[in-house]
């Protein structure tokens, strides 16, 4: 039977994410939805979930205080092919670096670097909040049945600005360009929460669970 892992690090509440996890996984078929911080788990899952909310460094640190579970998830994802899906924080950590209060080491999945949102106009208040229209980029499995013009629910002071924009899968407008999703191999990561998101979120965590990459 197949697994889904979500990843359990003390990053916030989860509540929300297993729920609608869960529910896509039974109306498809697709076996388990399991949240945990064991790497044994891990290491046997067949897709992973990595969420976060706060900021960069304490979420960085977070993840490194469970003995072995960083190790787990880049075994899986590297070495096996596991398909990996980053939400919010948990996206942002794939970057080279987070500069939100002090430059912190990320993962190195994708290069580039978590930086603070600048929008052109200054009336704009950051946070970024609230629903935005997706702009997609690049063609990708996960985006059967979303298009251009879908919304998704954001909650965020700092955005990932990539080094190869062949990784920039969808952004939103907000006076400026702000990466949304971004992806490359078995992994992708999106800056808003699909839990959230209503209909968009659910057809993406619905092409997660299904995808073979």
């Amino acid at each position: 039977m197949s697994l889904t892992v979500l990843v359990d690090y003390d990053s916030g509440n989860l509540h929300s994410a297993r729920k609608a996890f869960e529910r896509m996984a039974l109306e498809l078929g697709q076996g388990s939805v399991v949240v945990t911080s064991e790497p044994d788990v891990v290491a046997r899952a067949d897709r992973i979930v990595l969420p976060g909310d706060g900021a960069f460094p304490s979420c960085r640190a977070a993840l490194t205080r469970f003995t072995g579970l960083f190790e787990a998830i880049e075994e899986a994802v590297h070495r096996k092919g596991t398909p990996f899906l980053g939400i919010c924080i948990g996206m942002q950590m794939m970057a080279s670096r987070g500069l939100e209060f002090e430059p912190t080491e990320g993962f190195g999945w994708i290069p580039g670097e978590v930086v603070r949102i600048e929008p052109a106009d200054p009336t704009l208040k950051v946070p970024h909040m609230g629903w935005n229209d997706l702009v997609i980029d690049r063609p990708h499995a996960l985006f059967q049945g979303i298009e251009t013009g879908d919304h998704a629910y954001f909650v965020h002071s700092y955005h990932f600005r990539v080094a190869n924009p062949e990784h920039l899968l969808a952004h939103v407008d907000y006076a400026g360009p702000i990466t949304a999703i971004v992806g490359r191999d078995n992994m992708v990561g999106t800056q808003f929460h699909p839990e959230k998101s209503q209909r968009t979120g659910l057809r993406l965590i619905s092409n997660f669970l299904q995808w073979k990459p």
